[in-house]
């Protein structure tokens, strides 16, 4: 909603950001790859998204001293969220991801409780490339 604060992990060109800035507050993009970053941050000032802001950095952690926030959206699958993106959501806080490994990913929506549980709801299923530098499943291997 329109007094969202949002977390964006994984900017790519900024086209998820500058959607994301026209119905949130702020939207706060996060982007390891620092020709990445600059180039978001020429699309979004192109775009007027004033209420977007990049940072080039690693992502992997959230941004624990910016939050909480009330949506956290991963632009890229993940094998599982981290624990400490999901400490980062308000309560009522809603993360989007893509969790899963190939052949099989889905869409999800995880919820912040009051009482600090995390509800999912599986929403449909897809497949995305990985976010980058988030780890992978261990492989079982003789």
């Amino acid at each position: 909603g329109e007094q969202d604060s949002v977390l964006e992990i994984g900017t790519g060109s900024g086209f998820m950001a500058a959607l994301l800035g026209q119905r949130a507050r702020s939207v706060l993009t996060l982007e390891d790859q620092p020709d990445l970053a600059r180039f978001a941050e020429v699309n979004l000032r192109a775009a007027r998204a004033d209420n977007v802001q990049v940072r080039q950095m690693d992502g992997r952690s959230g941004a624990p001293s910016l939050g909480p926030f009330d949506i956290i959206v991963l632009s890229g699958s993940v094998h599982d969220v981290p624990a400490d993106l999901l400490a980062q959501l308000k309560p009522g806080g809603r993360l989007m991801a893509i969790v899963g490994d190939e052949p099989v990913m889905r869409a999800v929506r995880m919820t912040r409780r009051a009482d600090g549980g995390v509800d999912r709801l599986d929403l449909f299923d897809t497949v995305a490339p990985r976010l980058r530098g988030f780890a992978e499943a261990p492989r079982f291997s003789f």
